[in-house]
């Protein structure tokens, strides 16, 4: 037999066979204990991971978190958050104490690959930036030059502002601490002259202040921070899901998608993009071990990604960040997902 017969055979038998994944250790672990575990901030990062005094979690990262737990077991509400510090997070990932890490980590080479960490895509595009008071008489990056700033330590952030600063020629003094509520307390105190960070994670630290109208972000940016959510090297089946779900959430918004209409327009749309989508055709579901209607649930749970981020950081939140480059690649941004089909 020729060599092509038997690839086309080979090819032919790929085709026929059923297009439906396998578990995986961490999905079974997480239908085992009927939840998904989610490694999140300690609780103060406003708009992406917060806590109440009711016991209520909220944020951008909490609603991500919701849409896997309902995607995997058909229920958003069917998880535990569990806080942790920055120098805490990537641990309790290896470990396995978390079965994914949605806390404002920067995508870089070498979480990616040292680390042994998958990125399933990225749901903020930020910049690091400055947070000073407005009477300080700082009005961009050079005027930091000899100021005290204050910065999480083992951070991007930390190694980007030190880049930065000995590229230009600038001196600055750091003060480094392991949470973000305990330098908005510094900068308050007046025990540092600025505090850096995500600029979308200083506009939301900015509301801790007794009066926010006294501090102002400046416009610079010094990096490029990539946030997204962090699964373990050792299961590609439960990356797909993760990567996925977000790219469901903003395929979503792309087609008109919304909380309030996704069960209707699974029934009725004839967009063949959105019935594959919503399950109304094809096996889409199956292939990752989901139920075909696993995005109906997604949908249901939380909305699209523009409901996500205006409810949690846009024109509906205390926030008010603007979408910028968060907005769709049709409206001039970087949220794009590949094609369903």
């Amino acid at each position: 037999m020729g060599r092509t017969s038997i690839y086309a055979i080979l090819g032919a038998t790929l085709l026929a066979a059923p297009a439906i994944a396998q578990e995986t250790p961490t999905v079974d672990a997480i239908k085992a204990r009927d939840a998904l575990i989610c490694g999140v901030s300690t609780g103060t990062s406003i708009g992406m991971s917060t806590l109440d005094d009711a016991g209520n979690w909220a944020g951008l990262e909490v609603d991500y978190c919701r849409a896997v737990a309902a995607a995997i077991l058909g229920d958003g509400s069917k998880l535990n958050f569990t806080p942790l510090e920055f120098k805490n997070a990537f641990a309790a990932l290896q470990s396995s104490s978390v079965d994914i890490l949605a806390r404002s980590a920067t995508w870089t080479f070498t979480r990616d690959s040292e680390l042994r960490f998958d990125y399933a895509g990225v749901y903020i595009y930020d910049g690091q930036g400055f947070l000073v008071t407005k009477d300080s008489g700082i009005g961009n990056i050079a005027d930091l030059d000899g100021a005290s700033i204050c910065v999480v330590s083992g951070t991007t952030t930390e190694l980007n502002m030190a880049d930065y600063f000995r590229a230009n020629g600038l001196e600055y003094k750091p003060i480094v601490g392991g949470a973000r509520e305990q330098l908005v307390a510094n900068l308050e105190a007046g025990r540092c002259d600025a505090l850096t960070n995500e600029r979308g994670g200083l506009a939301a630290s900015r509301l801790a202040f007794s009066n926010p109208d006294d501090y102002v972000v400046l416009d610079e940016i010094i990096s490029k921070e990539p946030l997204g959510p962090i699964v373990r090297q050792d299961d590609p089946l439960f990356r797909d899901i993760a990567a996925w779900t977000l790219n469901i959430l903003i395929s979503a918004e792309e087609q008109g998608i919304t909380q309030a209409n996704v069960v209707e327009m699974a029934g009725s749309s004839e967009n063949p993009e959105v019935g594959r989508m919503l399950g109304k055709t094809g096996e889409f579901g199956a292939k990752l071990g989901l139920a075909n209607d696993w995005a109906v649930n997604v949908i249901s749970a939380v909305g699209n990604y523009g409901e996500i981020f205006d409810r949690n950081l846009g024109a509906g939140s205390p926030v008010k960040l603007e979408r910028g480059v968060n907005a769709l690649w049709t409206d001039g941004g970087l949220m794009y997902s590949p094609p369903i089909r």
